[in-house]
């Protein structure tokens, strides 16, 4: 198909995808003359998929493109690639670019640091130091502490656990794709585009808990009508 039929197919505008082809974020397609060429359905997926995590994540263009360059550099290892999309660690050309300089004084511990890592060792979790959902634990362990919540690690641990259990059916979504490239993009839609679907089925969780326990009307939600 020709770029503005590819432009119909998804919805993005014939500039919009010259650009993603410039910035190497959609991959060339078969040259039909010296300024022309044509797409196939990868394109279209990924096309998708691109939109996806900028319109409904509300990801960066660079932050797309990085996942994107993740997903193609690293297909040796799909559990690289995951920490990756999590935040983990960087991308093997972004390793290769820094170099550690050592520092002649330790950083000082974070607030919340020491309670979140006995959660971790609780839970038995294995996960790299530098994971970043380890430090905004810690923040939030920290403002709790501050205000005089009697809310610590400890009372987190039914949390963490229901989060284990919530891990499993990730991991368990990950199987469901025998290439490895494919793999890599359904570890993407697990972990960043399902999230807000979860907190979404929180708080509908919560206000029908609380209409249970606590009573009070409900409107019936966003479909419901009133009847004459």
């Amino acid at each position: 198909m020709k770029v503005s039929e590819l432009s119909r197919r998804t919805g993005v505008q014939v500039p919009l995808i010259k650009h993603y082809l410039r910035e190497g974020m959609l991959p060339p397609g078969r040259a039909t003359a010296s300024n022309q060429a044509d797409y196939g359905e990868d394109h279209v997926h990924r096309l998708r998929f691109i939109r996806t995590l900028i319109a409904t994540r509300g990801l960066s263009a660079g932050a797309t493109k990085e996942i994107l360059d993740a997903i193609t550099a690293e297909q040796e290892d799909l559990h690289q690639v995951f920490g990756i999309v999590l935040g983990v660690r960087a991308a093997k050309q972004e390793e290769d670019a820094v170099t550690e300089q050592p520092s002649s004084e330790p950083e000082p511990e974070r607030a919340g640091l020491a309670d979140t890592r006995e959660l971790i060792a609780e839970m038995g979790w294995d996960v790299s130091r530098g994971n970043p959902a380890a430090h905004t634990l810690a923040e939030v362990l920290a403002a709790l502490a501050d205000l005089g919540a009697d809310i610590d690690w400890r009372a987190l641990l039914p949390y963490a656990r229901l989060a284990d259990s919530i891990a499993d059916v990730d991991m368990q979504q990950m199987h469901g794709e025998r290439d490895l490239l494919a793999q890599a993009e359904r570890a993407v839609l697990v972990s960043i585009l399902l999230e807000p679907a979860l907190l979404a089925l929180r708080r509908l969780a919560q206000e029908s808990k609380s209409s249970r326990h606590f009573g009070g009307d409900s409107d019936g939600g966003p479909d419901d009508t009133n009847s004459t």
